[in-house]
């Protein structure tokens, strides 16, 4: 039993953790780590009125779980989906994309990535 306790990973962050993006968002990474690429999860804040920049995930999906705010998802500069609390939306890797807050408050969402988050699978398109 031991063999198996030593394999559970525990994180935590804090708020103070949270940082600004080139993207124009900020984040809050709540699982990544440097022994297991298998996933990461972030917490993304978008603040209102603004529009991330256009990018893709390389090899790599994404999961996004709105809690809290509304907006729009916009993929491959073709296809809207509606964003608000609940909201689960599965983005294929290599897919171009990038969110909008049309609200007048904060939106938040996690991001579930396979495999996880690094600066190499992010592809700037603007």
């Amino acid at each position: 039993m031991e063999d198996l306790f030593d394999k559970i990973k525990r994180a935590h962050s804090d708020e103070s953790d949270e940082f600004y993006t080139e993207e124009r968002c900020h984040i809050l990474e709540l699982y990544n780590s440097a022994e297991d690429r298998t996933h990461s999860i972030a917490r993304a804040r978008v603040e209102p009125g603004v529009t991330t920049a256009w990018h893709r995930l390389i090899n790599t999906q994404e999961t996004i779980l709105v809690l809290s705010g509304e907006g729009q998802l916009e993929l491959i500069e073709e296809h809207i989906y509606p964003l608000s609390k609940g909201t689960v939306v599965k983005i294929p890797e290599d897919c171009p994309q990038r969110v909008v807050n049309t609200a007048d408050e904060d939106l938040i969402f996690l991001c579930f990535c396979l495999p996880a988050f690094g600066d190499q699978c992010y592809e700037d398109l603007e």
